[in-house]
């Protein structure tokens, strides 16, 4: 086995839960309350279906190829040739989405506090920083995940107490004037193109020394996303109204700034950033552990570590590469991806457990003639 590691289900779900809040946290509030509104605190709701969804998926494919990742167990469902064609593209979507999340990072930063540091700058230190992590392998992820989650859920909890004197309840009545459908519609694109992510857990359930408990912490950790979003959703609708949401790019980065205790607790951006860079900092290593233990896998490697900082030239190639400014990747996440997303994080692994539970179904009925 090319990872020798071993981390438990709950460390599963504290890594899954920044992993999926890690780019959610700034963007999705804009998108669903353009959306839905003064309804936008319904839409994760409705989004987390996709999560629920997607845990599923990779918990049922593990139990039948139980100490198998996605690389391995598609070649032994549909044949070598078309499990390598696969696994390939899967691999090539893994590092241009963290391409996107090292861009999106850099622009954030660029715009919020480093407006003269060069965003190659930037990418090559997140990237460095997150080889060293996967170069330790998934026990250091998981470590990590538990280190960090506190630095990710109290500056939340902080902002929010700051934030409660300002709040206008009001701003979240009528509900649902205009039905469901708004609600629903803010759903789509964070439904399938963040909660869908989840997924990418397939790449630590055959790692688990407690595996039975992958399918319950996976759905906490899905429960966990959808609260926090939910949370954050009410936050910015309190403050702004569901219209005005949408005008600000980084609705909760303005709450911090909106934040003024006596003239003495003001411009708590810092907050956000610790937030920020938390989430994100956990979210491409866990893509980035994926693509260089899918790559050692699909390549039939001993192990994974001489991929690794390779890898990071490119990722940093590709986050240079991945969009010329910011309104171009506020639609391609508007727009694209929505679309190629749930190809390789839903549709393939629903056709994949439907044809390994035919090949299961087959199997035993072959070996119960044979008897």
């Amino acid at each position: 086995m090319l990872e020798k590691g071993k981390i438990s289900a709950i460390q599963m779900g504290l890594i899954a839960y920044p992993m999926i809040l890690g780019t959610t946290v700034l963007a999705v509030p804009t998108i669903m309350g353009r959306e839905a509104e003064r309804d936008m605190w319904i839409s994760p709701i409705f989004a987390s279906s996709m999560g629920f969804l997607s845990v599923f998926l990779a918990y049922r494919l593990n139990k039948i190829y139980p100490d198998e990742t996605f690389i391995q167990y598609s070649e032994q469902i549909i044949g070598r040739f078309l499990g390598k064609i696969i696994s390939f593209f899967y691999l090539f979507f893994l590092l241009e989405n963290i391409g996107n999340f090292l861009r999106q990072y850099a622009e954030f930063t660029v715009g919020a506090i480093l407006p003269q540091t060069p965003r190659i700058v930037i990418i090559s230190c997140l990237t460095l920083l997150c080889a060293f992590v996967v170069y330790g392998g998934i026990e250091v992820l998981g470590r990590l995940a538990q280190l960090y989650i506190p630095l990710f859920i109290v500056p939340l909890f902080i902002m929010l107490l700051l934030l409660l004197q300002d709040f206008e309840t009001k701003n979240m009545f009528p509900i649902m004037m205009h039905g469901i459908k708004p609600s629903i519609s803010g759903a789509i694109i964070p439904g399938l193109g963040w909660f869908t992510e989840f997924f990418v857990i397939s790449f630590l359930l055959p790692f688990l020394t407690d595996r039975e408990k992958g399918k319950k912490w996976g759905m906490i950790s899905v429960l966990a996303v959808t609260l926090t979003m939910i949370v954050i959703n009410l936050t910015v609708l309190f403050l702004f109204g569901g219209k005005m949401t949408s005008n600000y790019l980084y609705p909760v980065f303005e709450a911090a700034r909106y934040i003024n205790i006596s003239d003495f607790f003001e411009n708590l951006e810092a907050i956000v950033m610790v937030v920020w860079v938390t989430g994100i900092f956990l979210k491409i290593s866990v893509f980035y552990y994926a693509l260089a233990l899918g790559t050692a896998q699909w390549l039939n490697l001993s192990d994974y570590r001489p991929v690794v900082f390779p890898y990071g030239l490119l990722m940093v190639v590709f986050g240079i590469w991945a969009h010329p400014n910011i309104p171009e990747m506020s639609q391609f996440y508007k727009l694209v991806s929505p679309l190629y997303k749930p190809l390789f994080l839903l549709v393939i692994p629903l056709c994949l457990l439907f044809l390994a539970m035919v090949r299961q179904k087959h199997n035993k009925k072959k070996g119960e003639h044979q008897q």
